[in-house]
């Protein structure tokens, strides 16, 4: 199931009906943010670091993992960002999907990270 709109709102509801979460980044930031990710005149706006963004998806893993649900991302987010695939490390996500290109240097930034918790 892709968390979008009402899913992630309602992620205790949908995890009594599906087994695992999986969050579009693009499309979670753009609805949370209410940001056109394809406007050049809101590409600034249009960041998955923003503090609203993460709360939401830290709590969609709290609320899938309280009903023993897991939780994947795909995306850019994790690719582009070092700093918000370790806090999604921190925040308890079960995988994440990565441009070929980023995974040697967000495994070891996931590495670090998990050595740390």
């Amino acid at each position: 199931m892709v968390a979008k709109e009402g899913n992630v709102v309602l992620a205790d509801q949908f995890a009594q009906r599906f087994d695992a979460f999986s969050i579009g980044s693009n499309d979670l930031t753009q609805l949370v943010l209410g940001v056109d990710r394809d406007s050049a005149e809101l590409a600034d706006l249009f960041d998955e670091r923003n503090e609203a963004v993460k709360l939401t998806v830290k709590d969609l893993i709290l609320t899938a993992h309280k009903a023993n649900r897991k939780v994947g991302i795909c995306g850019q987010a994790p690719s582009d960002y070092p700093d918000f695939a370790a806090f999604l490390v921190e925040a308890g996500i079960d995988s994440m999907s990565l441009n070929p290109d980023s995974v040697v240097s967000v495994k070891k930034r996931v590495a670090e990270v998990e050595a740390s918790l």
